[in-house]
């Protein structure tokens, strides 16, 4: 061993489980030998499938076994080096004082096996990719102990020591769900990804694979002969369809709770030295600590019903990822007004003030949509005399979408509140946003061709995130007011 590698530490590797658990990495890059493999066979080429088959699982194998091999990491006085790659070496280095915290995950076959998967935040986190480095398999009693290091260890600016570390396991909770609470959001959070799927498939291939929900001979088969259900559906086809639609949203909400529950159980967020530390996961267990300096903004999401009901969302807006590419950090999936005021004041943020005036976008946002939009109103009424349905369907989507855009008009306001910007958005995805003056990186100021038509302008704020940069728009307003707004957000930097 070089003398500059015995400063560094001493080297470790993954835990020799990681022989088992890597294999789900290389079975998820080869989906091109399963193809592979299944034409093979579809054409009845048997011996050259199972020579395939040994070929991938050699390579599998060797891969797996390769990477553990030449993987090393080593915690020194200054920094963490983690050495990697077969043919192409990686010697990466992560000094302390760049390390924002460290995030330890379990999945259930590394809870199964006592493993454990950690990564480093840095100040240099963006994207979706483990640019900073990590761990993907050692044991859950070594991470917990490099965790408790590395904060130790780090300098001045975010310096956490080890007896801190213990105390945040036992430090107050700002916030927590219950199973309750967690299956309401799952109500909250159905699957429209689920339902779209499913009814593509119903009018795809629906009747040839018998999945048709929208049939009358769907229900049938799946009900018994003398069922009052059976007997109301088979007489009329709008009653077919109208169980197919009630079966399709029920399994929505089925989907959005199933993974809601997986992902939010035992949802609990602590107050720590280091940050926000948030805790979650059935299956996939996630330990996250959100640095209060590296958050940027402050997001409050709902709809129609959540609102009425008094519920919401609060995410925050964070120079880290989040759940591999978002920036969005997710602390309170489902709380009332109240809780979220509290973790807002563990950020030392002012509440909310519902008495500071706002103003309201441009009636331009609505007209510059209606006007073109009612231009398609005359060729669908000639439609719907020839084509009845299809010309109804289609006055119908555009009188949706116009009445959604003055609702959304109606709602959008916005505020200067002394050192932030308050924004509120949206009729059916209604969001609020807070956006403290000194996260502003940039103002942009836009003017079309045909908003010049309405004498206003888009005003776009930049902010940095673990995206790598996000954005905040007030989409219309006077131009005037649009570079005031402009001039007054970038004050703190002119």
């Amino acid at each position: 061993m070089r003398t500059a590698d015995i400063a560094v530490g001493t080297p470790e590797r993954l835990h020799p489980l990681y022989l088992l658990t890597g294999l789900g990495s290389w079975l998820r890059q080869m989906i091109g030998g399963y193809a592979a493999i299944g034409c093979s066979a579809a054409t009845g080429n048997w011996r050259t499938a199972a020579l395939l088959l040994a070929v991938m699982a050699v390579v599998m194998v060797g891969g797996v076994f390769l990477h553990w091999r030449r993987f090393e990491y080593r915690v020194g006085v200054n920094e963490i080096r983690i050495d990697s790659g077969i043919l192409k070496r990686t010697h990466r280095s992560i000094p302390f004082d760049r390390i924002q915290d460290v995030d330890i995950s379990q999945g259930p076959i590394l809870r199964l096996l006592g493993l454990a998967r950690v990564k480093f935040e840095t100040g240099g986190s963006a994207g979706g990719k483990d640019d900073d480095g990590a761990l993907a398999g050692i044991a859950l009693t070594r991470a917990e102990t490099l965790r408790d290091q590395v904060r130790s260890l780090r300098g001045a600016g975010g310096v956490v020591t080890a007896s801190e570390a213990d105390a945040a396991s036992n430090s107050p909770i700002v916030f927590s769900m219950d199973i309750r609470r967690v299956l309401v959001a799952g109500v909250f959070n159905f699957s429209l990804a689920i339902i779209a799927a499913l009814f593509g498939i119903t009018q795809t291939i629906g009747d040839v694979a018998g999945f048709d929900l929208f049939a009358r001979r769907f229900w049938r088969q799946a009900l018994d002969a003398g069922s009052p259900i059976v007997d109301l559906i088979l007489p009329y086809h709008l009653f077919a369809v109208l169980a197919g639609a009630v079966l399709l949203i029920a399994i929505g909400l089925a989907a959005g709770v199933i993974r809601t529950v997986a992902r939010e159980f035992r949802f609990r967020l602590d107050r720590t030295s280091a940050g926000l530390r948030r805790r979650r996961g059935l299956f996939t267990l996630t330990d996250v600590t959100l640095p209060i300096r590296r958050i940027q903004a402050a997001i409050i999401a709902s709809g129609p019903v959540r609102d009425n009901l008094g519920w919401s969302e609060l995410k925050l807006q964070s120079l880290a990822s989040d759940d591999g590419s978002k920036g969005d950090h997710v602390v309170a999936p489902l709380a009332r007004e109240y809780e979220i005021a509290s973790i807002l004041g563990e950020l030392d943020w002012r509440p909310l003030d519902t008495s500071v005036p706002t103003s309201r976008i441009s009636r331009a946002y609505a007209w510059s949509f209606t006007a073109p939009a009612a231009l398609l109103l005359i060729p669908l009424v000639i439609l719907s005399l020839v084509m009845p349905w299809i010309g109804a369907a289609g006055l119908t989507v555009v009188a949706v979408l116009i009445t959604t855009r003055w609702l959304c008009w109606r709602r959008f306001r916005y505020a200067l509140d002394t050192d932030r910007l308050l924004i509120r958005s949206g009729w059916w995805r209604r969001r609020r946003i807070i956006l403290p003056l000194s996260s502003i990186q940039s103002a942009d100021v836009t003017e079309s061709i045909f908003s010049r038509l309405f004498g206003v302008a888009a005003v776009t704020f930049g902010v940095a995130s673990g995206r790598g940069y996000s954005s905040h728009r007030i989409p219309a307003v006077n131009r005037e007011i649009a570079y005031t707004l402009r001039r007054q957000a970038l004050a703190a930097y002119l």
